[in-house]
């Protein structure tokens, strides 16, 4: 059957608005996609919610359907996307009266089945992550647009893939294929050089969105259209192959990825192909994401400038003792953060900042009063004293919580444009997860002269949240690269380099096809990116971090 080209035009909810015109404009494209959810949107869509019951979507997914519903229509591109959140049924509805007022005659399907909020008391949003074959159904019947809620961010392409190619349940090594190629889509134009270690290879001021060409054998090509920016090697697909992963196994609803078969060839330029995938039976079990309102939170940063640092700091954790003690929050952390220099010829770079964050569920104990007591010190306290922000009041903040259920117990569904229902049933074969063996790495480097230096002068690194935990994947660019990498950068050196990483869990994962290392570092995101319980708690410069820091590297790989 024929090649079929799915683009995507979204890496989260706030992604370049004018991605979706220019993915119908740029090239050829059958299928296009937009993934606008991650765990801290839909706790953000749960509070829209409860504001307003009929809300609960992507409001910036109807206004650029607005602007290129009649593009998409002329050119017989279809869409996809998860941007129904919360209501995906909500959704469809408005994009069917927004076709209407424009006069595009187009058929809107929508699936259900992944809201489990109800069985899940105290949660403001609890929702399964589905897999692609109800978005597969919607298309076979004949949708031109179809409208999810949580789905796995790979359903939107493996459903397509699925109705374009005719597989079914079961055909496990194409629909891995489909994965792989839907994980690398998923985040946009972090697949075309957007945040990416070795951004100077390329002109990356704007970069353009991928696609994938899809075979019937679950291989592709990962591309972008011509005249776009960015560029597409084997280490920008790489560096999204690892990105928010584990180990080998990369388990979904419909199948589970063998990432340790990934093959990555260069193609030509900017094409990359992957072939050589095999998938296995799914976990019995689907993920569940939950979120709930974890309570409230302030802030208070104090600036501390020229001499000494650390004696101001002291002096303003005794004087907010007394406010703090009064009514003490559940939790307080104080964070010095020393982005002063000696000398320095500016103000701002003679400055340190000293942070105090306190939780509670009460949200008096995080307000005004507590906020107030440190502006109270402005004229008593230390030499220079000011703050980044006016006192302000607490704030809520979320907590991101993983459950697991049953396949059978969740009715996934595929609601037509005409009202029909159709059921999907749960995979007939399912395989818990387990670990792959440890597998054979390569021999070490004979041993040479050394010298310290970055690790990220021979390796790239991504790194990513999932809940608490934080994963970073880290490639090496050459085979003598990866002879090092494999046998130097274990777990312990890890915790080394890291070391808010020492005293929790690290697990190394070896990818030797794509010379990777991929390391999951447990609980420290705390209660995931919505507690905010780190300066980054996404993770997202995590990778850089452990770049940046100094290893004895053989001289004959620098």
């Amino acid at each position: 059957m024929s090649v079929l080209r799915i683009g995507n035009a979204s890496g989260f909810y706030g992604d370049r608005f004018d991605a979706v015109r220019e993915m119908l404009t740029g090239g050829e494209l059958d299928v296009l996609t937009g993934d606008y959810l991650a765990e801290l949107t839909m706790l953000i869509l749960g509070r829209d919610r409860l504001k307003d019951p009929g809300a609960g979507y992507a409001r910036t997914f109807l206004r650029q359907l607005e602007e290129c519903l009649g593009l998409a229509h002329e050119r017989g591109v279809r869409i996809v996307t998860n941007a129904g959140g919360l209501n995906p049924a909500g959704l469809a509805d408005r994009v069917r009266e927004l076709a209407a007022r424009l006069g595009v005659p187009v058929r809107v399907a929508h699936v259900e089945g992944d809201d489990l909020t109800a069985a899940h008391p105290g949660a403001l949003a609890a929702h399964a992550y589905l897999g692609g074959f109800g978005i597969a159904a919607c298309l076979r019947e004949g949708a031109d647009i179809v409208v999810t809620g949580r789905v796995t961010d790979a359903a939107l392409v493996t459903g397509p893939a699925a109705a374009h190619f005719g597989w079914q349940p079961g055909e496990y090594d194409r629909l891995a294929g489909a994965v792989v190629a839907g994980h690398v889509l998923e985040c946009g134009t972090q697949a075309t050089g957007g945040n990416y270690a070795f951004f100077g290879d390329g002109d990356v001021r704007r970069p353009g969105f991928p696609l994938a060409e899809l075979h019937e054998d679950g291989s592709c090509v990962v591309t972008k259209h011509p005249g776009t920016g960015g560029f597409v090697d084997v280490g920008t697909v790489t560096a999204q192959l690892l990105y928010e992963t584990a180990g080998a196994r990369y388990a979904g609803p419909d199948v589970t990825a063998r990432l340790d078969t990934v093959r990555l060839t260069q193609d030509g330029p900017d094409r990359v192909r992957i072939d050589g995938v095999r998938g296995e039976a799914p976990p019995p079990t689907l993920k569940v994401g939950r979120n709930r309102l974890g309570g409230f939170r302030n802030e208070m940063t104090f600036v501390l400038t020229g001499l000494d640092v650390e004696a101001k700091a002291a002096l303003v954790r005794e004087q907010m003792a007394d406010a703090l003690a009064k009514a003490p929050p559940a939790d307080v952390r104080w964070d010095l953060v020393r982005t002063d220099r000696p000398d320095a010829a500016t103000e701002e770079t003679a400055s340190a900042l000293l942070r105090l964050v306190v939780r509670d569920a009460d949200p008096e104990v995080v307000g005004r009063a507590l906020s107030g007591a440190a502006i109270e010190l402005a004229l008593a306290s230390y030499p220079g004293f000011h703050v980044l922000a006016p006192p302000g009041k607490g704030a809520p903040y979320g907590v991101f919580e993983a459950a697991y259920v049953p396949q059978g117990e969740v009715e996934h569904a595929a609601v037509l444009d005409d009202g029909r229902r159709i059921p999907v049933e749960p995979p007939a074969d399912t395989l818990a997860l387990a670990e792959v063996p440890e597998p054979a790495l390569p021999e070490p480097p004979a041993p040479g002269p050394v010298r310290r230096a970055p690790l990220g002068l021979v390796a790239g690194a991504r790194s990513g949240d999932k809940g608490g935990n934080a994963n970073v994947g880290v490639w090496a660019r050459s085979e003598a690269a990866w002879r090092w990498l494999a046998h130097e950068l274990t777990a312990d050196r890890f915790r080394d380099l890291v070391p808010e990483s020492r005293a929790l869990p690290v697990t190394r994962h070896a990818l030797p096809n794509l010379h990777a290392l991929n390391f999951v570092v447990e609980g420290i995101l705390g209660e995931g990116v919505a507690a905010q319980a780190r300066f980054d708690p996404q993770a997202k410069a995590l990778g850089e971090w452990l770049r940046s820091r100094h290893l004895d590297i053989p001289e004959a790989l620098l």
